[in-house]
């Protein structure tokens, strides 16, 4: 695969951008809005808070590198993928790399892929992993990562008709990586509180 996406695509009637710096930063109401939104949906549940995000995203476009995959329909903001150095990343993000072993000095870490439920199933999520990987080799990364929350099986949470990206993810290369795990704390939708939840690091050389 080449290491150079052109910066702006349009998929149908839809436009794919690459922001960076300042960009992301004029970007933060819509960037929260759509995390909100997405990750309310299981497997993620979350009980989205916009302090939070706020705060999450203005750290984010502080870092050198850090890239972010815009999807617009008319000028709404509809898709977004993250990714940045892993070093950019907070502690219980990075540390679990260096337990086990892992070089990171050449790795990239994919943070979300948020698209609203109507524009699935077009190409976009290919189009979020083309960026963010050539990205991540343009900063002379290696290898590239991201985490997925692990739920039970048969968890009652589950809605019938939910199926897991694994395949698309390992059609693109990616693979779990065995005891590569970590915990982060997030507030589900009927809980009073947050509650660390357990994720599974997938992988793969670029």
């Amino acid at each position: 695969m080449s290491d150079w996406v052109a910066e702006n695509i349009v998929l149908g009637d839809l436009k794919v951008r690459l922001l960076t710096g300042s960009e992301i930063a004029a970007s933060l109401s819509a960037l929260a809005n759509l995390r909100i939104a997405v990750f309310a949906e299981y497997p993620y549940l979350y009980d989205g808070d916009l302090a939070y995000e706020f705060k999450y995203f203005k750290e984010f476009a502080t870092a050198p590198d850090a890239t972010l995959v815009c999807v617009h329909d008319d000028g709404k903001l509809v898709g977004a993928a993250t990714a940045s150095p892993i070093w950019a990343q907070k502690a219980d993000i990075r540390e679990p790399f260096t337990r086990h072993g892992l070089d990171t000095s050449k790795l990239f870490y994919f943070g979300e892929s948020a698209l609203l439920p109507e524009y699935r199933g077009r190409g976009i999520g290919h189009a979020f992993f083309d960026h963010r990987e050539a990205a991540a080799r343009r900063a002379g990364a290696e290898t590239a990562a991201f985490a997925t929350v692990v739920r039970p099986r048969n968890d009652p949470a589950c809605p019938a008709d939910y199926r897991p990206p694994d395949d698309f993810w390992r059609k693109r290369g990616y693979e779990p990586v065995k005891g590569l795990v970590t915990e982060l704390s997030w507030k589900e939708h009927g809980e009073a509180e947050e509650s660390p939840k357990r994720l599974q690091y997938w992988m793969r050389r670029l």
